[in-house]
């Protein structure tokens, strides 16, 4: 039987595997613990840009989720909402096993702040991301894809 939290935590994961976006963009979220997330993908040319590397679209989208989880994995009854992000490019990425590793950095009431960072398959860091999320009045408990087990 899972306690509370990790209940908390695998509906959360069921929450960002339901959503529409990830059919665009696969990929894996786990929850590793209190204010920490941790997304694994594949990245192929399908993504890349004109010049032959990925999209920044890949670096926002996976970055901003792994620091909202690591966020949200704080808050069991309200979806926040991202208010802020701050991205920096650290090196391009072609193609490969890429993971994005989300940490809560403060705020525990209305306002989180979180980071993230991205790492390739040869363990460098490609980019990061540092964001500010507010509660919303959205309540998990009403989202479809938001679903507490145990």
């Amino acid at each position: 039987m899972q306690s509370g939290q990790e209940a908390h935590f695998r509906a959360l994961e069921s929450l960002y595997a339901s959503a529409p976006i990830n059919a665009l963009f696969p990929s894996r979220l786990h929850i590793t613990g209190a204010g920490r997330s941790r997304i694994t993908f594949t990245v192929d040319e399908s993504v890349h840009h004109a010049a032959g590397a990925s999209h920044g679209t890949i670096y926002f989208k996976m970055l901003d989720d792994a620091a909202f989880y690591a966020a949200n994995s704080l808050v069991s009854d309200r979806f926040l909402l991202t208010t802020a992000f701050n991205l920096h490019f650290t090196k391009p990425l072609r193609s490969g096993e890429i993971v994005a590793e989300g940490r809560w950095v403060s705020g525990k009431r209305r306002v989180f702040v979180a980071e993230a960072s991205l790492i390739d398959a040869e363990g460098d860091e490609i980019g990061r991301g540092t964001g500010t999320f507010m509660r919303s009045h959205i309540a998990l408990s009403g989202l479809d894809g938001y679903r507490l087990e145990g």
